[in-house]
């Protein structure tokens, strides 16, 4: 069984940095076209911006401007007096910033582009999502899902003993990769809802799951069994990061969290670490998930753990605060790995 679980998790660390490669290789080429459109689009906007304050052309400009270039470019859709409004709307947003348009918004859709200048008002938030949509290959619909769950204030915002524990800038990769607090309204459950309960409707809706974990996330199995000194203890939830080229456990707490439960983390981490972590990876990480937290009691538990451990809270039923204004594989991806990994079983 335990011959059968590696060769599992080696296919899934091959597979992945195939896929990698010929991700890469396509993006580079759509990439380069993409950015010939986007950068043609900032000259126009910057252009109509210019013209509009030296002559005073009024309203039918921007319709005669639309006839003339539908007219003359009959096979480039996107001259529509709309989207030349849209265009004018996005430099001025982004004109703010930089005298050119900024790299990660070249580098992405114009639909994207547009969806996040209408959601987002901040430009260096928008700039973020941007960055995130290019970096994670978020299709337009996972774009608006992450923004609606204010994606960009949860990142990052784990309580960790990172620093102490992992190297930089494994640390600082590691840190970005844990949010605060886990969105898991998709599960339909009850905020009394028990631990079993929830990782059984975890596990069921998986790809909802590493959607909500972020990219990179390769889920090895759940109740992972250890024997240690002839004695088996259960893992809530294994799973593998590619990015970050570790083993991450993580455990489910029904309640607030208790100074105990990083401790037995931390056995945990040493366990995995002796036990299925090979030369190549790097250490493992815990994230422990709670219905509740009080943040001194976490960094009193965590300061002299030597095991990278995080703790973040999960929602179930509520939405977000108000006061979250805000390493990602596409669903096929995710089922079509799903499915590779059944197979092998």
């Amino acid at each position: 069984m335990t011959i059968v679980r590696n060769n599992e998790i080696k296919y899934l660390k091959w597979i992945e940095s195939l896929k990698a490669e010929i991700s890469r290789n396509r993006q580079r080429a759509a990439l380069s076209v993409n950015e010939i459109a986007m950068q043609t689009y900032w000259t126009i906007g910057k252009d109509i911006v210019e013209k509009e304050k030296q002559f005073e052309w009024g309203t039918a400009f921007m319709s005669r401007l639309s006839r003339d270039l539908s007219e003359h470019f009959k096979d480039i859709k996107g001259f529509s007096r709309r989207n030349l409004y849209a265009i004018r709307q996005w430099y001025l947003f982004y004109s703010r910033h930089s005298e050119i348009v900024p790299q990660s918004v070249a580098q992405i859709p114009w639909g994207h582009n547009r969806l996040i200048i209408s959601k987002i008002k901040d430009v260096e938030v928008a700039l973020w999502y941007a960055e995130a949509t290019f970096l994670n290959g978020w299709a337009r619909d996972i774009l608006e899902l992450k923004i609606k769950k204010r994606e960009y204030e949860r990142s990052g915002k784990a309580i960790t003993n990172f620093n102490s524990a992992l190297k930089f800038p494994q640390s600082e990769l590691a840190r970005e990769t844990l949010k605060d607090p886990y969105n898991f309204d998709f599960l339909g459950l009850e905020d009394e809802a028990q631990e079993r309960e929830i990782e059984k409707e975890l596990v069921g809706k998986i790809a909802d799951f590493i959607l909500e974990l972020g990219k990179g996330f390769a889920f090895i199995g759940n109740q992972y069994k250890l024997l240690v000194n002839e004695q088996e203890y259960f893992l809530d939830l294994l799973f593998y990061h590619m990015t970050l080229r570790c083993y991450v456990i993580i455990e489910l707490k029904s309640g607030k969290f208790k100074p105990e439960f990083s401790g037995k983390m931390n056995f945990y981490l040493s366990a995995v670490d002796s036990l299925l972590k090979n030369s190549s990876d790097n250490p493992s990480i815990g994230l422990i998930l709670c219905k509740s937290k009080n943040s001194l009691d976490v960094e009193y538990a965590l300061r002299d753990i030597n095991k990278p451990i995080g703790v973040s809270e999960y929602i179930l039923t509520d939405e977000l605060p108000s006061d979250y204004n805000e390493s990602l594989p596409t669903i096929d991806e995710i089922e079509n790995e799903l499915k590779i990994r059944l197979s092998i079983e």
